[in-house]
C-alpha cells in the first residue's frame, strides 16, 4: 500500500526511467482494474472452495474442511478483517479478490518498467486487465489471485537481489513466508526462486534469509496449528493428499496423464492471455533484444510451477494455479508489443484501434465465453443456485428432511448446506478416513464429521439438483438414482429441476459402511 501511496518516488528509486506523465498510466490502469473486476463481481459463493473459505471465516478447521486443507490461515484472518465491515463473507472475499487483483497490476506495471522500460509497462497493464482468467478470478472468492499477487511482489524483490542488492534478501524471506499462510502453495513454487537469487550471497546473509523466512512461517504456523490442533491437522493434510493429488502423479499413473495435464497448461495460456497468447509465436521476441539474466531469470520464476501443474496436479477447473506464473509472462508481453508499437510502420490511429480490438476480444472471452471462468457461466449458476435455494422449502420442511449434496464444486453439498443452513445437509460420498468411514454433514453454517446420522426426527431426504443441462452431471444423478430398488424415489419438479426424494431409512442405499440410515453417534472433529 505504501508503494501505490508514494508510486512516483518508488518508479525513481528502484530504477524507472517513466517521464512524469507517463507514470499517470499506473494508476489509471489500477482503477479500471478495481472497476472492471467490481462491475463483474459475483454474487454468490461460486465455487465448493469458496463456500469453504467462508465457512471459516465463521469457525477455523481444516479437518472438516473449513477451509480445505492446509488451510490457507492469513487468508483466511484477512477474510475475518474484512467481514467486519461487510458483514457479507462472500462480500468480503471477493473484495479481497478486488484489492489483490489492484496490487498485481501495480506489480506487474512496477516489474515491466523496471526490466523494460515506460514503453513496455502500460501495455504490461493491459495484457493483465484483460487478461480473460485473471479478470474472473478478480471476481470470485477464492485465492488465486492472492497467490498471484505475492508472486508478482516475490519475483520483484528477488530480482533486486539477484542483481546484487542484497539489502531486499529479508524483505523477500519475509514476504515468501506471508505468502505460504495465504496459499502454502507459494513456498513450494516460488521457494526455489528465493533460493536462486541469493546463492551468490554471503553464507550470513544467506542465515539470515533463511531465518527470517523460517520465523515468518512459524509467526503463523504455530497459532494455525494451536487452533485446529496439530494431530487432527497432520491427519486431514494427509487424507487430502492421498485422495486427489497423490493418485494422479507421474510416478504412480500413467505418462498420459501427465501429456493431458501439459494440454491443459497449453489451453490455460490461450485462456489467460487470449489475443496476448499469440505473441511469442509472432517473431517479436526475436525482434526484441533479449537479455539473458532476465532470461535465466524469468525461466527459473516459472519452471517450478509448470513442472508441478504438468507432473503432480492439475485440472482445468482450477485455472487459477497458473496465475502464479503470469507476473513474469505480462512483463516479457508488454515488452513485445511494445517493440511492435514502435518499429512497425503503422499510423498510430491504427496501432491504437488494433490494441483496442485486442481487448475487445479478451473482454468477450471473459464475458461470454463456454468455459466455467466466464462472467456468462458466473450468471448462470447464480440464476441456476437461486431456483433451487428457492424451490427446496417449497417441496420440504427442515424439520423432517435431510438434504443430501454430492461432492462437487458447483451445486454440491457445500452450496446447499451454505445457503439453506436450517437444514441437515450431508455430503455423498462418504469419505475413508484414518479414524474409519465418516460423512460430512452441516448445519446453521457448521460442518461436523459423524460415523452415522442422527435421522429419529427426519422423516425424508431429498437430493440436491447438480448443474442442469451437462451430460456429466445429468449421468452421474441417473447412478445415483438406480442406488434405490424401483419405486423407491419420488421425482418432484420445482424451477426447472428435478428433486429425488425418498424415505430416510433409504439412506442406507447411499451409505452403507458408515451406517447412514441409523441413529449412530456424531462425532467431534
Amino acid at each position: 500500500m505504501r508503494m501505490l501511496l508514494q508510486w512516483p518516488s518508488y518508479l525513481k528509486a528502484t530504477g524507472s526511467s517513466a517521464s512524469p506523465f507517463k507514470i499517470w498510466y499506473m494508476p489509471i490502469l489500477i482503477v479500471v482494474t478495481a472497476l472492471t473486476r467490481f462491475v463483474f463481481r459475483s454474487r454468490y459463493l461460486y465455487d465448493i472452495d469458496s463456500v469453504n473459505f467462508a465457512l471459516a471465516l465463521k469457525r477455523f478447521d481444516p479437518s472438516v474442511h473449513q477451509p480445505q486443507p492446509p488451510g490457507y490461515f492469513l487468508y483466511v484472518c484477512l477474510g475475518r478483517l474484512l467481514n467486519l465491515m461487510f458483514h457479507d463473507a462472500n462480500a468480503a472475499l471477493v473484495a479481497m479478490s478486488i484489492l489483490f487483483s489492484c496490487g498485481l497490476m501495480a506489480a506487474v506495471y512496477t516489474l515491466a518498467d523496471n526490466w523494460f522500460g515506460p514503453r513496455a509497462a502500460p501495455f504490461a497493464g493491459l495484457i493483465f486487465v484483460f487478461s480473460p482468467l485473471a479478470w474472473f478470478h478478480g471476481t470470485v472468492a477464492l485465492t488465486y489471485i492472492v497467490e498471484a499477487f505475492f508472486s508478482s511482489l516475490i519475483g520483484f524483490l528477488c530480482w533486486r537481489i539477484y542483481i546484487g542488492s542484497k539489502r531486499f534478501i529479508l524483505p523477500g524471506a519475509i514476504v515468501l513466508g506471508i505468502a505460504a499462510g495465504f496459499r502454502p502453495s507459494s513456498l513450494l513454487l516460488l521457494g526455489p526462486l528465493l533460493i536462486f537469487s541469493i546463492l551468490n550471497s554471503t553464507p550470513r546473509q544467506i542465515a539470515e534469509g533463511i531465518g527470517a523466512l523460517s520465523l515468518t512461517l512459524l509467526a503463523w504456523f504455530i497459532p494455525m496449528l494451536q487452533i485446529c490442533g496439530r494431530a487432527a491437522y497432520f491427519s486431514s493434510l494427509g487424507s487430502l493428499w492421498l485422495t486427489v493429488p497423490s493418485r494422479t502423479m507421474v510416478f504412480n499413473s500413467s505418462l498420459a496423464n501427465s501429456f493431458a495435464r501439459a494440454a491443459v497448461v497449453v489451453g490455460i495460456y490461450f485462456l489467460c492471455f487470449g489475443c496476448a497468447a499469440i505473441l511469442p509465436f509472432t517473431g517479436l521476441p526475436q525482434a526484441a533484444s533479449l537479455d539473458r539474466r532476465k532470461g535465466v531469470f524469468s525461466v527459473v520464476w516459472v519452471a517450478p510451477g509448470l513442472l508441478f501443474f504438468t507432473f503432480v496436479y492439475l485440472k482445468f477447473v482450477n485455472s487459477g494455479y497458473l496465475l502464479i506464473l503470469v507476473p513474469p509472462v505480462c512483463a516479457w508481453m508488454g515488452m513485445w508489443v511494445s517493440t511492435w508499437y514502435s518499429n512497425l510502420r503503422f499510423s498510430k490511429t491504427l496501432k491504437i484501434l488494433t490494441i483496442a480490438g485486442c481487448a475487445s476480444i479478451n473482454a468477450l472471452v471473459f464475458i461470454y465465453a463456454p468455459v466455467y471462468c466466464s462472467y456468462l457461466e458466473v450468471r448462470r449458476f447464480e440464476a441456476e443456485l437461486e431456483s433451487v435455494i428457492d424451490a427446496v422449502p417449497q417441496i420440504a420442511s427442515p424439520r423432517d428432511t435431510v438434504i443430501v449434496g454430492f461432492d462437487s464444486h458447483f451445486l454440491g453439498y457445500r452450496h446447499a448446506g451454505y445457503y439453506l443452513p436450517d437444514y441437515l445437509t450431508v455430503q455423498f460420498p462418504e469419505v475413508e478416513l484414518a479414524s474409519g468411514m465418516r460423512i460430512f454433514a452441516m448445519k446453521y453454517r457448521d460442518t461436523r464429521l459423524t460415523n452415522g446420522l442422527n435421522t429419529s426426527a427426519l422423516r425424508q431426504f431429498v437430493m440436491f439438483p447438480l448443474p442442469i443441462g451437462d451430460r456429466e452431471y445429468s449421468g452421474y444423478m441417473a447412478k445415483m438414482r438406480a442406488r434405490f430398488p424401483a419405486g423407491a424415489l419420488n421425482t418432484v419438479e420445482r424451477g426447472g429441476h428435478e428433486f429425488s426424494m425418498g424415505p430416510v431409512a433409504d439412506l442406507r442405499f447411499l451409505f452403507p459402511v458408515a451406517n447412514g440410515a441409523g441413529g449412530g453417534r456424531r462425532d467431534q472433529p
